[in-house]
C-alpha cells in the first residue's frame, strides 16, 4: 500500500509545494522514490515545509539532517547526521560498506574511497528503507560539507526505483555544491499579497491598518519577516536593508530581555551544530550556567532544549551567535571543546579549540594538523584544507607554518578550489634556503597551471621543481621530470614545449638502482630523442614490468600502444580495473573502463566497448563529473556511421580546441581521418591524417599514419605516402609485434603494389586479436587484386572483409562497393536483437544474459537491485520477452 498523507493544515500560500511534496512522499510509498530541492531566500518558508512534510507523512520512517556553516569543512558531517538514526541497521550490510561507513563516521581507522562510502550508504537507507518508507529531510543544504554533498547527490540519482524520498532545503546559493543544482527543485517565491495579509493576521498582532501595510510591501511576502516584523513595533523608520538581515536583528532583540546566563546558554548552543543537549549542559556548567537559565532561553521562542537542540529558524541560531561579543563566543567554543570527548569525536574537540581565541597556539597547530590527515584520509579535502589553513595560521614555528600553508594549498587543490589554492600561495613565505619548500611551490604552481590552462608554464613549474630538488631529493626531482613530461604530451609536440622538456630531462639526477633497467622517465627521453627504432625494445621491456609502471597506469598504457603491444596493453588494463574494484577508486575504475573500451573498440568487439563506455558512464554520473570523451570518439570513428560519429567529433574537436591540448586535438584528427578513409573520402582523410600526425605526438602517431598513408596514395600524394610509411615502419618495424607487422606490411604494400606485402600483412594480422585491422588488409589487398583485374581473386579477399567489418558500416558500405565492381553483391546483413536498447540497458541485458544475478549487477552498476529489475522490465518490453531465460536464449541465438 502506498504511504498516505494526512489532510493539509493551513501552511498559507503554499499549496502547489505542498502538492509536490505529497506527490513524491507517495511515490516512495508506492516504491519510485525520488527527490526536491527547495530553493528560497533565507525566511521564505522552506523550513516550514520540511516541518510541515514531516508532520503529514504517516507510515514512513523519518531521518534529518542540517547543514552548518561551523561543520561545512567537517567531511561527512551531514551524512553521519543522517544515517545516525539507521546505524542499527549496519549489520545488514556487506563487511566492506560497513567498514566504509564506520571509517567514514570517525568510528573506525582506515581511508574509504569516498565512492565506496557513497555506495555504502546507498545500501543503508535503502535497507533502513524494507520495513517501511524512508523520508529523508536535509535543511540548510548550502552550509554541507563537501563530502555529504556529494554522497547525498549520488543518493538522490538512485532512489528512483527505491521507497525512498529525499527533500534538501537550500538558499539560491547552490553554486558550491556539485550536482545539488541539477536535481528537480521547486523555487519558493514570496507569498502572494493576500496571502501575506492573511499570515499577518494569524499572527494576532494588533496592527494599524497603515502599519500592517507596511510591514506588508517591506516583507516582499518572506513569511518570517511577516511573523516578526509585527512584533518588533510598527512605528520604526524603513530599513533599507535585507530583509532576512531585518529578521535576524529582530532575533536579536529577543536576546535583549534575556539575563546574561540565558544569553551565555544560547550562544553556546549557537556555537555547538550537533544540537547534542548533553554536550551543551555539560559546556554550560562549565561556565556556571545553572538549569533555570534553560527555561528563560525557551521563553523565547529562540530554541527548543528537548531531545535535540533545535533553534527556531536557521536565522536565529546566526543571530544569537552574531550578537554575542568575541570574547563570549570564545568562552563558549572552549567549554565546548572541554565538554567534547577526545577520543570520540577529536575532530569536533580541536575546531572548537581553534575558535576559542587562544591566539598562535602549537599544540592546538599540531592537533588540527592531526585532524587534517584524518580528514584527508576519510576523503574530506575540503576539511583537510580548512584545517591545515587554520593550522597554518595558529603556527608560533615559521617552519611549521609555511608546511601547513603548503599543506592546505594542495588539499584545496585536490578538492577543486583553485582560488583558494592560489591565494594561499601568494600569502606564504618561504626560505630562500629550503629547496625543498621552494619545489613544493613551483609544483603548486605547475598543477594549478596544467589544471587552469593546459599550456606550457605548467611543465615549466615542474621542471624548476625538479632542479631544485635534484641534489636534495633525486627521487623525487626525477618524479617531478616525469610530472613535466607527462604534462607536455598533453600539451602536444606543437607549442615545442615536449621538446623543451625532454632536453631539460636528460639532465635528470639518477637514483641507486642497476643501470640496466631504465625507468620510465628514461624510456620517454630515448623515445622522443633516439626514436622507436633503439627506444622500442626498452620500452616494451618497462610496459611488460608492473613493478615499474604500477604508479602512472595511463601513462604506461599509452606507451604499449606505441609500441603495438597489445598484451601490454591488456595487463596495463586488467591490473587497473581489479585494482579500482578492490579499493572501490571512481578515478582509477574509469581510467580502467577507458582503457577497456579503447582496446576492445581497436580489435573490434564492439559490444564489449559499449558496455565499457556505459559502465564508465555511469560511474560518472554517480561522481558527478563529464564521462570520458575519447573512448565515445574512437568507438565512433571505427563504427563509421556518419550521422552518429559526425556530432561525436565534432563535440570532442571543440572541447579539444578550448582546452588547447594538442593531444586532444590530434586524437580529433585521426577520428576524422577513419571515418573519411572508410567512406572513401580521401581529401578529407588526407587532411585530417596530416594534421593528426603533423608534430608526432605520442600514441596518435601511431595509429593515424596508416591512415595517412592510405588517404595519401589515393590522392596520389605520392612523397607525403612515403614520408608516412618511413615513419611508420619505424615504429612497427621496432615493435615486431603481429599488429605492428600486419599494418606496416599492408601500408607498405598500398606505397609499393607488392603482393607480397598484402599477403604478408593478412598472415600477420590472422596472428593478432585485432579484427579491423585484419578486415582493413583484406579489405585493401581485395582493392589491389580488382584494379589489375583478378575479379576472382579479389572477390574472396572482398567478401572475408565484408564479414569481418561487422558493426563497421563505412568500410562494410565501401567494401560492398568494391564488390559489385568485381560483379557480385555483398549479402545483406541482419538488423542487430538490441538496437533499441539504450546503453546501460543493453550492458545490463548482457550482464544477465551471462548469468548474473540482480545484486551482482547492482554491485557493478552502482545502483541498488530493485533499480536493475526496473531496469530488466523495460529491456524485457522492448525486446518483446518476458523472462531472463528468454533473454539467455536470445543471446545465445545472436
Amino acid at each position: 500500500m502506498g504511504t498516505s498523507v494526512r489532510a493539509p493544515r493551513a501552511l498559507v500560500g503554499r499549496g502547489e509545494e505542498l502538492r509536490r511534496l505529497e506527490a513524491l512522499v507517495a511515490g516512495a510509498g508506492n516504491g519510485q522514490g525520488g527527490v526536491l530541492v527547495l530553493r528560497g531566500e533565507a525566511g521564505i518558508g522552506k523550513s516550514a515545509l520540511l516541518d510541515e512534510l514531516r508532520r503529514r507523512a504517516q507510515g514512513m520512517r523519518v531521518v534529518e539532517a542540517s547543514g552548518s556553516q561551523f561543520e561545512s569543512e567537517l567531511p561527512f558531517a551531514a551524512l553521519h547526521q543522517l544515517c545516525l538514526p539507521v546505524l542499527g541497521e549496519l549489520g545488514g550490510l556487506p563487511a566492506p560498506h560497513r567498514l566504509a561507513l564506520r571509517r567514514a563516521f570517525g568510528l573506525a581507522d582506515g581511508t574509504p574511497e569516498p565512492f565506496r562510502i557513497a555506495m555504502a550508504a546507498l545500501d543503508l537507507l535503502v535497507t533502513a528503507a524494507r520495513a517501511r518508507p524512508l523520508l529523508c529531510l536535509v535543511d540548510d543544504a548550502h552550509w554541507l560539507d563537501d563530502a555529504s554533498t556529494r554522497v547525498l547527490t549520488f543518493l538522490a540519482r538512485r532512489i528512483a526505483a527505491e521507497p525512498v524520498a529525499m527533500v534538501l532545503a537550500a538558499r539560491h546559493r547552490l553554486d558550491e555544491l556539485p550536482g545539488v543544482d541539477e536535481l528537480p527543485g521547486v523555487e519558493v517565491a514570496g507569498l502572494a499579497d493576500g496571502d501575506a495579509r492573511q499570515l499577518v493576521a494569524n499572527t494576532r498582532a494588533t496592527l494599524d491598518e497603515i502599519v500592517r501595510d507596511r510591514v506588508v510591501a517591506e516583507a516582499r511576502g518572506n513569511p518570517l519577516a511577516l511573523l516578526e516584523l509585527p512584533g518588533a513595533g510598527g512605528f520604526a523608520l524603513p530599513d533599507p536593508s535585507s530583509v532576512p538581515s531585518r529578521v535576524e536583528r529582530s532575533f536579536q532583540d529577543r536576546l535583549g530581555a534575556l539575563p546574561d546566563a540565558a544569553r551565555q546558554l544560547l550562544t553556546v548552543a549557537s556555537a555547538d551544530p550537533t544540537g547534542d543537549p548533553g554536550l551543551l549542559w555539560a559546556a554550560a556548567e562549565r561556565l556556571g550556567v545553572e538549569p533555570p537559565a534553560g527555561a528563560l532561553a525557551e521563553a523565547s521562542g529562540l530554541v527548543d532544549l528537548g531531545p535535540r537542540v533545535r533553534f527556531c529558524h536557521p536565522l536565529a541560531r546566526s543571530a544569537v551567535y552574531q550578537a554575542a561579543a568575541a570574547r563570549e563566543r570564545h568562552a563558549a567554543h572552549r567549554a565546548l571543546a572541554e565538554a567534547t570527548d577526545p577520543g570520540r569525536d577529536p575532530d569536533r574537540r580541536a575546531w572548537h579549540r581553534a575558535q576559542a581565541g587562544t591566539g598562535p597556539d602549537e599544540d592546538v597547530a599540531a592537533e588540527l594538523s592531526r585532524c587534517a590527515e584524518r580528514a584527508r584520509a576519510r576523503g574530506g579535502a575540503a576539511a583537510a584544507a580548512a584545517f591545515l589553513e587554520r593550522a597554518s595560521a595558529l603556527s608560533q614555528d615559521p617552519a611549521h607554518r609555511t608546511e601547513r600553508a603548503l599543506a592546505a594549498a594542495r588539499a584545496h587543490l585536490a578538492d577543486g578550489a583553485l582560488d583558494a589554492a592560489a591565494g594561499l600561495l601568494t600569502a606564504v613565505t618561504v626560505d630562500e634556503d629550503d629547496p625543498v619548500s621552494l619545489a613544493e611551490v613551483e609544483l603548486i604552481h605547475g598543477q594549478l597551471s596544467f589544471v587552469r590552462h593546459r599550456d606550457g608554464d605548467g611543465p615549466a613549474h615542474m621542471l624548476r621543481a625538479a632542479r631544485r630538488l635534484a641534489a636534495a631529493d633525486p627521487r623525487r626531482s626525477r618524479a617531478c621530470f616525469l610530472d613535466a613530461v607527462e604534462m607536455a604530451l598533453v600539451v602536444g609536440r606543437a607549442s615545442g614545449v615536449m621538446d623543451m622538456v625532454v632536453e631539460a630531462a636528460r639532465a635528470a639526477p639518477r637514483v641507486p638502482g642497476p643501470p640496466d633497467l631504465p625507468d620510465l622517465l628514461d624510456a620517454l627521453v630515448r623515445l622522443a630523442t633516439e626514436g622507436h627504432r633503439t627506444a622500442s625494445r626498452p620500452v616494451r621491456e618497462i610496459v611488460a614490468s608492473p613493478s615499474r609502471w604500477r604508479a602512472r597506469p595511463a601513462l604506461a598504457a599509452m606507451l604499449a600502444v606505441e609500441c603495438w603491444d597489445v598484451d601490454a596493453h591488456d595487463v596495463i588494463t586488467e591490473w587497473v580495473l581489479a585494482s579500482a574494484r578492490e579499493s572501490g577508486s571512481a578515478l582509477t575504475l574509469r581510467l580502467g573502463l577507458g582503457l577497456a573500451a579503447v582496446s576492445a573498440v581497436h580489435v573490434g568487439d564492439f559490444g564489449a566497448a559499449t558496455a565499457a563506455i556505459a559502465e564508465e558512464e555511469v560511474v560518472a554520473d554517480a561522481v558527478g563529473v563529464a564521462p570520458l570523451a575519447y573512448p565515445r570518439l574512437h568507438l565512433a570513428a571505427l563504427r563509421g556511421r556518419p550521422a552518429e560519429a559526425r556530432p561525436v567529433i565534432e563535440s570532442f574537436t571543440a572541447e579539444a580546441v578550448a582546452s588547447g591540448t594538442g593531444q586532444t586535438i590530434a586524437n580529433a584528427e585521426w577520428a576524422t581521418a577513419v571515418l573519411s578513409n572508410g567512406l572513401a573520402d580521401y581529401p578529407a582523410a588526407l587532411a585530417a591524417a596530416g594534421a593528426a600526425t603533423r608534430h608526432g605526438d605520442l600514441f596518435v602517431a601511431a595509429v593515424a599514419l596508416p591512415e595517412l598513408v592510405e588517404a595519401a596514395v589515393r590522392c596520389g600524394a605520392h612523397e607525403a605516402a612515403a614520408t608516412a610509411l618511413a615513419a611508420l615502419t619505424e615504429r612497427t618495424e621496432g615493435s615486431g609485434t603481429p599488429w605492428a607487422l600486419g599494418v606496416g606490411a599492408y601500408t607498405r604494400g598500398l606505397v609499393t603494389g607488392d603482393e607480397g606485402d598484402f599477403r604478408a600483412a593478412v598472415g600477420h594480422l590472422e596472428a593478432s586479436p585485432f579484427g579491423p585491422y585484419l578486415a582493413r588488409a583484406h579489405l585493401l589487398y581485395g582493392e589491389w587484386l580488382r584494379r589489375r583485374g583478378r575479379r576472382r581473386d579479389a572477390r574472396r579477399h572482398l567478401r572475408t572483409a565484408h564479414e569481418r567489418f561487422t558493426g563497421m558500416a563505412a568500410f562494410a558500405d565501401r567494401t560492398a562497393g568494391e564488390l559489385r565492381a568485381t560483379g557480385e553483391s555483398a549479402r545483406g546483413r541482419a538488423p542487430g536483437g538490441t538496437d533499441e536498447l539504450t546503453a546501460q540497458e543493453a550492458h545490463i541485458a548482457g550482464l544477465v544474459a551471462g548469468g548474473a544475478t540482480s545484486k551482482e549487477v547492482a554491485a557493478r552498476l552502482f545502483i541498488s537491485p530493485r533499480t536493475v529489475d526496473a531496469h530488466l522490465r523495460n529491456i524485457f518490453r522492448k525486446l518483446g520477452i518476458s523472462s531472463r531465460r528468454q533473454l539467455r536464449a536470445r543471446r545465445s541465438r545472436d
